[in-house]
């Protein structure tokens, strides 16, 4: 499916974070004293992803004087921004695939395939970086393993099993709210961010309509025949929450920086966060337990999965001017002792077989050890572009503007929309 990307309209904000990101690459070339300046760009969104990075950058550009390092974070902008920059075929030197390193972005990277710490990369995330002729798009910071992330001591507390089904999952969110007398959130979104509603549909639309033997849509999903009021089920359960107050008051306006704090004050039972949640939420509060778990399963005849591949990577631009100095970059951060602790920073798997790092979540890993890893839903399934809408529709459902058929009717449109591009 040939795609074409579209040029958005940008914020008055965000066009000054895509300044931010670096301009065009001859305006990033040599500085002062023929000091290099690199542009990297990074999806990463919590607070302690960024100061994991920062700190990394830091420490090389401490051990290489004549490298600087302008990097950006541009959370809920990245997509917008990254449409710009290939549109303009002016990535940053250094840019985020999260996902689409064979698709969305495979033209504007550079081959790192003749690089030293590929003999070591993980099976697994071969195939998910690497094209048919052989060219590896990109360098794998840590693997994603993604499902719903909980309050163990509050599970605990409550006689609540981690739920392995989507009507569990519902029993789950009212018996927290039934025996917390209302004080504890049963599911908390950061819904500021329309991300949020994203990760809840895009997470639970693998079940809903890939997994299932007897509800399995990927091929219409693929050739365009699919009938989206099969999606319609998400958002009536996502309004069924909000009418039953199961979501937190504010979820419109909540930001995820708030998460770590409310889950160490035991004020969340469960959420969509992922990552560095617990380690962050331990540190605040050294006696809460943060879980993690599969997305349980929607259909009879299916079990729960985990949502996963790429989640940081770093890709090189092939316009680049200073591919060699960007490869250094990614040398360096190849290196065990700095991969392990990226992979711990960011509370996530490595991907490299030379790397033990020590994860916060690993015994619930291992608890789940065996289940079934599945691809995000929207990299597959969906379009360039669905991003978006998926979490937009979710916040207008939420705020009253949209009714569940709605939200599957634009979801519909905007899916047609975007086949054709």
């Amino acid at each position: 499916m040939k795609k074409r990307l579209t040029v958005s309209v940008l914020s008055l904000s965000a066009m000054m974070t895509l300044a931010a990101c670096g301009g065009d690459n001859a305006d990033s070339g040599s500085g002062d004293g023929g000091q290099v300046k690199l542009t990297m760009m990074s999806t990463a969104t919590n607070q302690a992803d960024q100061d994991i990075f920062k700190e990394v950058v830091a420490d090389f550009e401490a051990e290489n004087p004549d490298i600087d390092i302008e990097d950006s974070y541009p959370a809920d902008g990245y997509e917008d921004m990254a449409r710009v920059k290939m549109a303009a075929d002016d990535m940053p030197d250094l840019f985020d695939t999260h996902g689409w390193a064979k698709s969305r972005y495979a033209e504007y990277t550079e081959d790192l395939s003749d690089m030293a710490w590929v003999e070591n990369l993980d099976e697994a995330m071969k195939p998910i970086l690497t094209d048919e002729e052989g060219k590896l798009h990109a360098y794998p910071i840590n693997q994603a393993l993604d499902g719903v992330t909980y309050n163990k001591n509050i599970l605990d507390e409550y006689g609540i099993e981690a739920p392995k089904t989507f009507d569990e999952f519902m029993t789950a969110l009212e018996t927290v709210k039934e025996k917390s007398n209302g004080e504890v959130i049963p599911f908390w979104l950061g819904g500021s961010d329309k991300s949020q509603f994203g990760q809840y549909f895009d997470q639970f639309a693998t079940p809903l309509l890939i997994t299932s033997p007897s509800n399995s849509h990927g091929d219409a999903l693929l050739d365009g025949s699919f009938d989206w009021s099969n999606y319609t089920f998400l958002p009536e359960k996502l309004k069924e929450m909000n009418d039953k107050e199961l979501l937190n008051e504010d979820v419109l306006t909540a930001q995820t920086a708030q998460a770590p704090e409310l889950f160490a004050q035991g004020k969340i039972a469960f959420s969509m966060m992922s990552g560095s949640i617990g380690r962050e939420s331990t540190e605040l509060n050294p006696e809460v337990k943060i879980g993690t778990m599969p997305v349980p399963a929607i259909h009879e005849d299916d079990q729960p999965s985990w949502i996963g591949g790429e989640r940081f990577t770093l890709a090189v631009s092939k316009n680049s001017e200073h591919k060699e100095e960007a490869k250094q970059f990614i040398e360096y951060i190849s290196q065990p002792e700095v991969a392990k602790k990226l992979a711990e920073g960011t509370s996530l798997p490595d991907a490299l077989t030379n790397v033990d790092a020590d994860n916060y979540f690993a015994e619930f890993y291992k608890e789940y050890e065996g289940t079934r890893i599945e691809p995000y839903f929207d990299r597959v399934y969906l379009p360039s572009g669905m991003w978006d809408p998926m979490g937009a529709t979710g916040q207008e459902l939420v705020a009253g503007t949209m009714s569940p058929e709605q939200v599957s009717e634009k979801m519909s449109q905007e899916y047609t929309r975007l086949l054709k591009q």
